[in-house]
């Protein structure tokens, strides 16, 4: 069965890239422009990984995480921040936030989907199709 991916990314770029190298790799993906359309997706397409901007429309990625965790349905799901805010300090408040992990952008293809997949094995979470 694929695993299913929710990338919550307002930059089509980036979307466009994330989504190609997760399906490629066998996973099933789900994409949300805005911070409110990620959190109401999560909560109807109920993924195994949550890939999440901090910088978004509408909800910022942060208050997307905060108001996942306290869903009792949802706040298991890991949530890994994709973003491009890189200064000291920045890692820390998105995992206060609750996050689970931190990916820098601009994404690196080479790279990418072993991130995402050391996250999932740290979760507890294999690959693509099981």
């Amino acid at each position: 069965m694929k695993k299913k991916i929710l990338v919550i990314e307002d930059n089509e770029q980036n979307l466009y890239l994330a989504t190609f190298i997760l399906e490629k790799h066998g996973y099933e993906v789900f994409a949300a422009r805005d911070g409110k359309e990620g959190v109401d997706m999560a909560g109807s397409v109920r993924p195994d990984l949550i890939l999440l901007d901090i910088q978004l429309p509408v909800m910022d990625g942060y208050a997307v995480a905060r108001q996942l965790r306290t869903n009792a349905e949802l706040s298991r799901i890991p949530i890994i921040a994709v973003t491009s805010y890189a200064m000291t300090g920045d890692r820390e408040k998105t995992i206060e936030a609750g996050c689970n992990g931190y990916i820098e952008k601009p994404i690196n293809p080479d790279t990418f989907l072993q991130q995402v997949e050391k996250h999932l094995v740290a979760t507890g979470i294999k690959g693509g199709e099981e």
